[in-house]
């Protein structure tokens, strides 16, 4: 264990200097979403490859059809005889929102002392420059205490994570050499409470899909034709309304074929980690839907999902029109579990909205390819490698848990290149995660880093 303490004493003696730079990358408006941002993203990267290289990485920024990748690897020299390991982050950041909706500037970074510890407002503070921002330092500080990094060591850093990660499929496949490994570490999950930490074995698919109806009319007076002609705000609303029945289940043809029943050992997991559930009292959940027969939970983290995202038509402004729409639009999203194809998914989901089109009225749909679910074994040597890892920092036992959000990298990763990904991380839900007011705190800082130190002597233990 002396190895191991030269390392956290690195770390320690590192506070004020990881703090600082950590506000430096948060001061960069790198938000992908937003064409006019284009000079934050390429500071972001190049910020990011000059603080890799000066660690001893050979690092450099990758150019792509969308937002540019940050691409590290240890030279040969520093990497020694140990695992190859792929860290993966993103550096790019939500949109501000409404900045009078924000108590502090959100790329002003501001530290406010609470009674019981430090909090970062700025937005990217927890999702997710911190989180990328503490397997760096552990690297740095391992590489300083020893002379050389705990493996083979990759790094790659996103732009367009917030975007849609469009760019990122034609990277992996031109770069598959550069990303071989013998597993990915995905940080940017959450904890299981502020006191103990989580490694998130199982991740839904995911599938989005807009559709709008079109009336065969232009925009028409309703005290003309209000009792007659179509209405497709009224047809989508009725549509809408028929995707679930009365017990919570979705009520698409097919939409459960080939869904496994939840294994009932992890059903009696699940429903006793649903008394101490940090995530769901962070919101109130009167009125919400839960398929009957389940948990919050286990609908959560294993049955399939559908939502509805969004819903526009017809007049959206200050003052009255009575009017009927030409036209209105839906989005949705679908939270797929193993045994569900995003493809099937999507045409069967299509077909029960062209059954309850009515005669004159036609409608389009929009959607990208949706990623499949993707889960890890609870007995994989890596994970239990993390969670002895996690353990020894925080003093109490890794939740292995599921998850109802969808990182799709994971699924590239796993289908194109035929890796495992791990996903951990130290957010946590009331963060303010994509919101105003968006924070994070140096304590979590602290021992998250101190985390990724003990994980990597787990992992290189196993593994040299």
């Amino acid at each position: 264990m002396a190895d191991i303490e030269d390392v956290l004493a690195r770390i320690e003696s590192s506070k004020d200097q990881t703090l600082s730079e950590l506000l430096e990358l948060l001061k960069i408006p790198s938000i992908s979403s937003d064409p006019s941002d284009v000079a934050g993203i390429a500071e972001a990267a190049s910020w990011l490859q000059r603080k890799l290289s000066g660690m001893g990485f050979e690092a450099r920024v990758v150019a792509t059809e969308g937002h540019p990748l940050v691409l590290a690897h240890s030279l040969d020299a520093e990497s020694g005889s140990g695992p190859r390991l792929l860290f993966y982050g993103h550096y790019d950041v939500q949109p501000e929102g409404d900045e009078d909706q924000w108590s502090h500037p959100p790329f002003t970074p501001e530290l406010v002392e609470q009674p019981d510890l430090t909090r970062i407002y700025a937005r990217g503070a927890s999702d997710s420059k911190s989180q990328l921002w503490s397997f760096i330092e552990a690297l740095r500080c391992w590489r300083e205490a020893h002379g050389r990094f705990p493996g083979r060591i990759t790094i790659l850093l996103e732009g367009e994570e917030e975007a849609g990660s469009a760019s990122l499929p034609a990277f992996i496949d031109a770069h598959r050499g550069d990303l071989a490994c013998d597993i990915a570490f995905i940080c940017d999950s959450d904890m299981w409470s502020p006191t103990q930490p989580a490694v998130t074995t199982q991740l839904k698919g995911l599938l989005h899909e807009k559709v709008t109806l079109h009336s065969p009319n232009p925009d028409l007076h309703s005290g003309y034709f209000g009792a007659v002609a179509a209405n497709p705000i009224r047809i989508l609303s009725e549509l809408l309304a028929a995707l679930h029945d009365h017990e919570g289940r979705v009520a698409i043809d097919g939409f459960y074929d080939n869904v496994p029943e939840i294994p009932a050992d992890l059903r009696q997991q699940w429903q006793a980690l649903s008394r101490d559930a940090h995530q769901l009292a962070s919101a109130d959940l009167r009125g919400g839907i839960i398929e009957r027969g389940y948990t919050p939970l286990e609908a959560i983290w294993g049955r399939p999902t559908l939502d509805l995202n969004g819903i526009t038509g017809g007049n959206q402004g200050p003052g009255e029109r009575s009017v009927l729409p030409a036209s209105a639009s839906a989005r949705l999203s679908f939270r797929l579990v193993a045994g569900q194809d995003p493809a099937i998914v999507r045409n069967r989901f299509r077909s029960f909205v062209q059954a309850r089109i009515p005669e004159g009225c036609r409608v389009e749909f929009e959607g990208g390819a949706g990623s499949r679910a993707v889960a890890m074994s609870p007995e994989n040597p890596f994970v239990q490698a993390v969670a002895r890892g996690m353990e020894r920092e925080w003093s109490t036992p890794a939740i292995l848990k599921g998850s109802g959000g969808s990182i799709p990298l994971v699924e590239m990763f796993n289908e194109m290149l035929g890796i495992d990904c791990i996903v951990l991380g130290f957010i946590l839900s009331s963060d303010a995660i994509h919101a105003p007011n968006e924070h994070y705190d140096t304590l979590r800082l602290h021992k998250g880093i101190r985390s990724w130190a003990h994980i990597l002597d787990e992992v290189h233990t196993d593994r040299s």
